[in-house]
């Protein structure tokens, strides 16, 4: 969201009056940039009331805390104020979100006494998504000491967590993501696209001559709840790491790969049997039973 340097933002009387008034003594007054940083849109709008601007966890000035509602913030001398079109006191009042939706209200119950999610904070996981890997390690028998694994997609970290600690000191964990992932003992992380050819080149390198004999992907798209958009992203997202799978796994190699049930799902499936003796499809207990997601086991690389 771009930032916004010098602008007029309309208060409460204005939409009641259904434009804008006469602005604070018949001029505009600028918005500017807070501290020695820049405001965002999410993080103003005028209303019936002041509070201040100053800093967020002590040391960011003008960042809003990240909570819904109104938000209270200390003093910022360099930064006028609006209230009710007079010149005030340094102080204005944001707004960073908007209210809440029922379906989002239930969607933040459910996920916070997700029993998975509590468990997930109490034995320090860094996600939830552990336990789907867990499940199926459990049961497929997916990773031993020793081996070399790739974890496609791997932010926030729990399943390079995870595989580290199964494949033990013998073994190697090497990680990617396009975001930003705080280090984890043990793993190796690229940040990048792994379609850019400095990064395959990368992962590729710390992966070693040999190949690799597990590649872990737990990718999604960001959801648009369209399903005519979503789908496509999502096995879009599948065929990459299929065709990276094809790249670095070293042969009788295996991948788990995140999917989706929808359009093309069938089809997707039959042309990776085609590389490998086995493919199966899993749904783990702590993978949500609303979600069309499914794991796809793709064993033996021919």
């Amino acid at each position: 969201m771009c930032a916004i340097q010098h602008g007029h933002v309309p208060d409460a009387r204005d939409h009641r009056a259904g434009g804008p008034q006469r602005q604070f003594g018949q001029r505009r007054v600028p918005l500017r940039a807070f501290g020695s940083r820049q405001a965002y849109l999410d993080q103003l709008m005028v209303g019936e009331g002041t509070v201040c601007l100053g800093n967020h966890a002590g040391a960011q000035p003008g960042i809003a805390q990240q909570d819904h509602g109104f938000e209270w913030m200390s003093q910022a001398p360099e930064v006028p104020a609006l209230f009710f079109g007079k010149l005030h006191a340094p102080a204005i009042l944001i707004l960073d979100m908007p209210k809440r939706t029922r379906s989002s209200r239930e969607w933040l119950k459910e996920h916070f006494t997700d029993p998975y999610v509590q468990r997930a904070k109490t034995e320090g996981w860094r996600s939830r998504a552990v336990f789907k890997l867990e499940q199926i390690d459990r049961k497929e028998r997916l990773l031993h000491p020793g081996q070399v694994v790739l974890d496609l997609g791997a932010a926030p970290g729990g399943w390079s967590q995870y595989a580290t600690r199964r494949v033990g000191r013998g073994g190697r964990v090497v990680a990617t993501d396009i975001l930003p992932m705080d280090a984890v003992a043990g793993v190796e992380f690229v940040q990048g696209d792994f379609r850019e050819t400095a990064v395959m080149e990368q992962l590729t390198a710390l992966a070693g001559a040999a190949g690799v004999d597990l590649l872990l992907s737990d990718i999604a798209p960001n959801m648009s709840g369209m399903n005519a958009i979503d789908q496509p992203r999502s096995l879009y997202l599948v065929e990459l790491a299929l065709d990276m799978a094809q790249r670095v796994l070293k042969p009788g190699g295996s991948a788990l790969i995140k999917t989706f049930q929808g359009a093309g799902f069938h089809e997707l499936v039959v042309a990776t049997r085609k590389h490998y003796h086995k493919v199966r499809l899993l749904k783990p207990d702590a993978s949500r039973a609303r979600s069309p997601e499914l794991y796809l086991l793709a064993s033996g690389r021919l």
